[in-house]
């Protein structure tokens, strides 16, 4: 089964039960396709029927006609049905506007001008949101950006080809993202490092620097990572997990120090940036021309402002966890995720 916003289509779970693909027409895109998708679910679930035309389950009937046209069903021998009327006697169903802010597009459909890029203020208000009253608590939301991070990296940069990465973690909750993402990144086969400056010494970032000890994962002391003249020799992907959105100002001692030993004059390794590359302006990206170049770049929930200034080859986001009230309240633009993946390509600049 099929419904449809806009021109794009989404599979449900209620194809078990139906003996042909449906698509609902335009005058059903404004009814709640949730409510429309429980109600055909239990009528249909009652009786295990095949949907006709004319269907009546019960009270409920169900009007469709021959589809004739679109891509071919995987039922390649039942026939298509649309969908053009659910009629329930005494029940009503809420209604709401769908916008075209509001329409999910598969990746390769999409270009930056059908992105939602946000500033650092809304940044800030989206997490608080979160964690408020859609009761997201800080570790949960850690855990999703730490595997999206990992995910992201296996996508582009396989143990086969990348198998030392070195994890970069600032003070607060970019690092954490990044001790999260190395204890992933482990058990995808990586050999990890950690370099955690400045570690933050409350309950969960304890936990998380227990758990990758826990696997071995080696701590490298800031002093000894840049005695290392060639940090390309000794690693395959560096994930730059040191400032998030929350930062301002000018990096200090020794994050200064170790963002030089990224810049292109110093030739890094590869470089994965979490959510913002560190040291550049949530808003404004490199606004000096003087700061890293990721390679990749891995926005969180949905890309901040300065994404629309990065050149790198990759980018990706990962946050398949926004409810529809943060959507709705921000008027967010974000694509449809693949299969059951924690993140997905978006595109750069560079593909513009």
């Amino acid at each position: 089964v099929y419904h449809s916003f806009d021109s794009i289509d989404q599979y449900s779970r209620l194809g078990k039960y139906c003996s042909g693909d449906l698509r609902a027409t335009a005058p059903l895109v404004g009814i709640d396709v949730g409510v429309m998708l429980s109600l055909l679910r239990s009528s249909l679930t009652a009786t295990r029927a095949p949907l006709k035309c004319g269907t009546a389950v019960g009270s409920t009937t169900v009007r469709c006609r021959p589809f004739a046209h679109g891509s071919p069903s995987h039922h390649s021998s039942s026939p298509r049905l649309l969908l053009t009327q659910i009629s329930v006697p005494g029940l009503y169903v809420p209604r709401r506007e769908v916008s075209r802010a509001h329409v999910s597009k598969m990746p390769d459909q999409m270009t930056s001008d059908d992105l939602t890029y946000l500033g650092q203020a809304d940044a800030v208000t989206v997490d608080e949101d979160l964690m408020g009253s859609l009761g997201f608590s800080i570790d949960q939301l850690m855990e999703l950006a730490g595997l999206s991070c990992a995910c992201s990296v296996m996508e582009v940069y396989p143990p086969a080809t990348h198998g030392t990465v070195l994890v970069l973690a600032g003070p607060g909750n970019n690092g954490g993202d990044g001790l999260v993402a190395a204890r992933h990144l482990v058990h995808f086969g990586y050999n990890v490092s950690i370099c955690y400056p400045k570690p933050t010494d409350k309950p969960l970032y304890n936990g998380l620097v227990t758990q990758c000890k826990s696997l071995d994962i080696r701590f490298i002391s800031v002093e000894d990572l840049l005695a290392n003249n060639n940090l390309k020799e000794s690693f395959s992907v560096v994930l730059d997990a040191l400032f998030g959105f929350s930062f301002k100002g000018s990096p200090r001692p020794p994050f200064d120090q170790l963002l030089e030993r990224l810049k292109p004059c110093a030739d890094p390794p590869v470089i994965a940036s979490v959510d913002i590359p560190s040291g550049w302006h949530v808003e404004e990206g490199d606004a000096t021309g003087e700061g890293i170049r990721p390679e990749m770049l891995i926005s969180l929930t949905t890309p901040k402002q300065c994404a629309r200034t990065f050149k790198g080859r990759h980018h990706f986001l990962g946050g398949r966890f926004v409810p529809p009230a943060i959507v709705d309240k921000y008027k967010l633009k974000l694509p449809q995720y693949p299969g059951s993946s924690m993140c997905v390509r978006i595109p750069a600049s560079c593909d513009q």
